[in-house]
């Protein structure tokens, strides 16, 4: 269903229930304070007519099938402002018992009246099943909004891990860099050495053969 129209339907089934309280309330009360709320309830119809006419637009804008639909429930809500004005009328009659006589003789005026309290009864109804629908709506936004956050915590600890992964990587190839230097100088280190040794060898080797000729040379003679 259009969410346009169900927004509409909410305020009207709402504004519905108001006025027919306050027909109900005006009915008891006298002057001055009589005048004020039907003055009120005169105001909320012409809001509850803008509404219907608004509703009519959107139905009227949709593909067939649903247009269908919502124009067969709009004529149920046009019904029930036509009762909410029959219920003004009466209100505001100079004699009220003559014009609810007049009424009830009127062809079918019983039935309608008693179809209008069925009709109040079912926009009751769907006014508590929207407010239904709009609270698991509300639950469903804070469900979603709370797994956003943990998401985005989630997402931020990934980050940190990840500088952290990349910081240790750093510093293990630092690591290799230094160790690879290591092992140049040690590689250097022992080439010396051997080349040291080999030149150790070379002057022992050749004094132990001078000492040997000075020996021969001297026992010759």
């Amino acid at each position: 269903m259009s969410e346009v129209f169900e927004g509409y339907e909410r305020q009207y089934c709402e504004l519905s229930a108001s006025l027919f309280k306050k027909c109900t309330s005006a009915g008891l009360l006298d002057g001055e304070q009589k005048k004020q709320k039907v003055s009120e309830i005169k105001t909320g119809l012409e809001d509850a007519e803008a509404l219907i006419r608004k509703m009519d637009l959107e139905a009227r804008s949709l593909q067939p099938s649903l247009k269908a639909m919502l124009l067969a429930k709009l004529r149920e809500y046009k019904s029930d402002l036509n009762s909410l004005k029959g219920e003004v009328k009466k209100i505001t009659s100079p004699n009220p018992n003559q014009s609810v006589r007049e009424e009830l003789l009127e062809s079918g005026m019983a039935d309608t009246l008693m179809a209008s309290a069925d009709q109040r009864g079912r926009l009751l109804m769907s006014t508590e099943r929207l407010n239904q629908s709009s609270e698991r709506i509300k639950e469903s936004r804070r469900t979603m909004l709370e797994t956003e956050e943990l998401g985005v915590s989630i997402l931020q600890d990934l980050h940190q891990q990840r500088q952290s992964l990349l910081h240790a990587h750093n510093t293990l190839h630092g690591v290799d860099d230094n160790i690879g230097k290591s092992r140049k100088i040690l590689t250097a280190m022992s080439r010396r050495m051997s080349r040291n040794k080999w030149i150790m060898g070379s002057v022992i080797t050749s004094l132990v053969f001078a000492i040997i000729l000075i020996l021969y040379f001297k026992l010759a003679h």
